[in-house]
């Protein structure tokens, strides 16, 4: 009896997880215009940085001669972020218009509603990390690394947007409104300035270089953007995933917590 009734639980969390990530889709795919920042901004950080950085391939220790292997990663990780804003927006908007509320009264654990919303920016995060490259291919992105590089690129993408998700999903469980999402914004913009985006660490000096060596989105940006500059190495790779975890650890704990302590 007392394994029907686990196998009965797991399958009602999974079938709840999976309904509001489904729903999350659907809600995209009958409102595009919800990926217009999501994908277009991080075209357009691939267009203008290229651009505005593509002398610095000429110095030594830049790590490549093609600017978009450097920057591709970069944009990606940039559409990561808003794909985790746009899944806690999501929460957001359904606290507003009352269908939250419904959700926090049905039966069970609210835990998969909370997995069901990060697995939904973590499918989203594929969108802008695709048309990025599509747009940098264009511009002669090349791939040493294989597609294990690629692997490496939209897992960091894919915990990026998890992360972040969770992050919005903690500060829209506290305050209620759709407004917050503009510290999870700020907060990402700057995070992902503050590391090794532009410029190798060894390329910045003072206070943005211990920001860059502190910053965890740095072993992240590592992670992602090894198969675009050489080959893959576990140095590399373990500590961008080890920071994913770690993040993701904090940000759940955090998100979870709000969510446990809302009052339908």
């Amino acid at each position: 009896m007392s394994t029907v009734t686990v196998s009965t639980g797991l399958g009602h969390a999974g079938a709840v997880s999976l309904a509001v990530c489904v729903r999350g889709l659907q809600r995209l795919r009958a409102r595009p215009v919800l990926l217009i920042p999501t994908v277009v901004m991080p075209v357009f950080f691939v267009i203008s940085f290229t651009g505005a950085f593509s002398s610095l391939t000429r110095i030594e220790g830049y790590g490549t001669s093609n600017i978009f292997n450097w920057m591709a990663p970069y944009a990606a990780l940039q559409g990561a972020v808003f794909a985790g804003v746009g899944g806690a927006t999501s929460a957001a908007d359904d606290l507003e218009n009352g269908f939250f509320d419904r959700l926090l009264l049905t039966p069970g654990s609210r835990l998969p509603i909370l997995i069901g919303t990060i697995g939904y920016s973590a499918v989203r995060s594929f969108i802008p990390t695709t048309g990025v490259l599509a747009v940098a291919a264009l511009g002669g992105l090349q791939l040493p690394g294989g597609v294990l590089g690629l692997v490496s690129l939209f897992a960091a993408t894919a915990g990026m947007a998890v992360v972040f998700c969770l992050f919005g999903l903690t500060i829209v469980y506290r305050l209620r409104t759709l407004r917050s999402m503009m510290i999870v914004q700020v907060v990402g913009f700057s995070s992902m300035f503050l590391s090794i985006g532009q410029v190798p660490i060894e390329f910045l000096d003072g206070w943005l270089h211990h920001a860059a060596r502190l910053n965890p989105l740095t072993n992240v940006l590592r992670l992602s953007r090894q198969g675009f500059v050489g080959e893959l190495s576990w140095d590399l790779t373990w500590p961008g995933l080890v920071a994913i975890a770690a993040m993701t650890l904090v940000g759940g704990l955090s998100a979870l917590r709000a969510l446990m302590k809302m009052a339908p």
